[in-house]
């Protein structure tokens, strides 16, 4: 029996789901992360590209699948699922985009591979505490003041433009603020001390460059969610499908890590397509707020997704015709080292 209802109008932000519900949820979703990283991951080991392939098609398949339960619970079934589907698309395809960035701050660290899970393990699990702060703010604002719709639609906006204006994308570690005032906190060993984020020596506690990485990468979600919330609460009020969608891209961004880290550049349409889906997420954010004005649910999944699809296709075709090599291969033996920096 479905257990949700649609919100009373689209200016006003409420929960349909019951508390239990979204308790339910989250406990599933730990106990993902946990089977993830006690049972399959437990170990440090370099993910290889068959697991990670594997393991993506298994993640994907899991957010996919969420979608029938959407369908089960909300009453507005063909409603609920479409805004779920767009979310997660936004969300995967800002994840995937945003790859790049994972790479570089890993090869500026020096990272080894092994390592490489076990931080994007503590990253995701703090990035769905952080998106849920922010999808709960972004919530409580919606409903209270209407004028907020304007101001995510124009930032959508801004942040499509800026981004398929900026070709290169520029990372500065060293710069992070967060990463300063961790050195002033804490002594950082010189060396990694294997998977241990902290260290005790000779009675004083040391943070291990690991949890350098931990904090660098944590402080850069914090950036990517300030794009991505405005952008899942432009196809959809419900705060419970703009978690869900975010939840189930972000549980399985580690394994898509390891399959397209050292490919991601050959998607050099994706972030223009990625930039072209903001700015109408924002237009559509602001003209169904300034009007009478409400698309279905399915428009907007279905312009992301030719979108998003377009842009993979003539990302691999130039590829192609540009005589680019395939997906590379295993770590280390077969796929080119990363160029880190001493």
């Amino acid at each position: 029996m479905p257990l949700a209802t649609e919100a009373a109008s689209a200016g006003v932000v409420s929960s349909p789901i019951p508390l239990w519900g979204w308790v339910l949820f989250v406990a599933v979703v730990v106990g993902l992360l946990l089977v993830d990283l006690l049972v399959l991951h437990r170990d440090a080991h370099v993910v290889r590209t068959r697991e990670a392939a594997l393991w993506s098609v298994i993640w994907i398949g899991l957010g996919l699948a969420f979608s029938g339960i959407v369908a089960l619970i909300y009453t507005d079934a063909g409603r609920a699922v479409g805004e779920y589907l767009s979310g997660y698309l936004i969300e995967k395809s800002l994840s995937v985009d945003n790859l790049f960035v994972f790479v570089l701050i890993f090869a500026y660290f020096s990272v080894p591979d092994a390592y490489q899970h076990r931080v994007l393990f503590w990253g995701i699990l703090g990035a769905l505490v952080f998106r849920g702060v922010f999808i709960a703010v972004g919530a409580v604002l919606l409903a209270r003041f209407s004028w907020v719709a304007y101001l995510f639609g124009a930032f959508l906006v801004f942040t499509g433009v800026r981004l398929a204006t900026h070709d290169e994308v520029e990372v500065h570690p060293e710069r992070n603020p967060v990463l300063k005032l961790l050195r002033h906190l804490f002594r950082i060993t010189p060396d990694y001390e294997g998977q241990a984020m902290f260290v005790r020596r000779e009675g004083a506690l040391w943070a291990t460059p690991l949890f350098a990485v931990l904090v660098v990468v944590e402080s850069t979600d914090v950036v990517f969610a300030v794009d991505s919330i405005p952008a899942i609460f432009g196809v959809t009020r419900d705060p419970f499908l703009v978690f869900s969608s975010n939840a189930f891209a972000l549980l399985g961004l580690r394994a898509l890590y390891f399959l397209l880290a050292s490919a991601v550049r050959r998607f050099r349409y994706l972030g223009p397509g990625v930039a072209s889906v903001l700015v109408l997420v924002g237009i559509k954010l602001i003209l169904e707020e300034a009007t009478d004005v409400h698309f279905p649910a399915w428009q907007p999944l279905t312009i992301i997704a030719l979108i998003l699809g377009t842009s993979v296709w003539l990302s691999l075709r130039v590829e192609r015709r540009d005589g680019g090599g395939g997906v590379a291969g295993d770590p280390p033996d077969d796929r080119e080292e990363l160029e880190t920096h001493p």
